[in-house]
């Protein structure tokens, strides 16, 4: 039978950034293939999230929390993140 759940990142809604497109969505896009395995069974979809995931990073998207100090790259916001997995996601 399916499983219900709560799925969020544990890290909660980082509100001392909020509306400042600074917060990296991955983990809550992440918690979305765990429901998507986890309470749906729908192991394709997880997996296919999680390739997204990977892809934009492959890709060299970095929020500043991800880009390491001798990283020169670009740092993306929040909504450019979320849009550079939706890509990816598009394109599987």
């Amino acid at each position: 039978g399916h499983r219900c759940a709560v799925f969020e990142p544990v890290h909660g809604s980082a509100p001392d950034i909020a509306g400042e497109d600074k917060a990296n969505p991955l983990a809550a896009i992440l918690s979305v293939a765990m429901l998507l395995e986890t309470s749906l069974d729908c192991p394709a979809g997880a997996a296919q999230v999680r390739a997204a995931v990977a892809a934009a990073l492959d890709a060299g998207h970095r929020t500043a929390d991800l880009l390491l100090d001798d990283e020169e790259r670009p740092v993306i916001g929040c909504r450019a993140m979320g849009d550079a997995v939706l890509a990816q996601l598009g394109d599987a």
